[in-house]
């Protein structure tokens, strides 16, 4: 196994054993990206709404997997949850998600 294999792998499993545990997909992408298309029973936050929306986000009590179009959003919008005290976790792009969690 290369070392990139381990590293995709290991996030693959992190997000896996998210979602089993009950994790809510949050897609953080503008407004037209989602309306292009999206994970089914995502819930959307644009990344620029998310500091206004967040006891929305604290609402839902449950732990977040972010995504956006290529994770670089997502890992953003996860660092500031998780200092807001929200278990959230960069879940990268969505296509590739969608495709890892079926």
């Amino acid at each position: 196994m290369g070392f990139l294999n381990f590293i995709f792998g290991r996030k693959k499993r992190q997000v896996q054993e998210y979602l089993n545990n009950g994790a809510i997909i949050l897609d953080v992408r503008t407004q037209r990206e989602w309306d292009n298309g999206h994970i089914h029973n995502s819930i959307h936050i644009p990344l620029n709404a998310l500091n206004t929306r967040l006891n929305e986000v604290k609402a839902l009590n449950k732990p977040l997997v972010v995504c956006c179009a290529s994770g670089v959003r997502s890992n953003k919008a996860a660092k500031f949850l998780n200092l807001k005290a929200i278990d959230a976790i960069n879940g990268g792009g969505w296509v590739n998600l969608e495709k890892n969690i079926n």
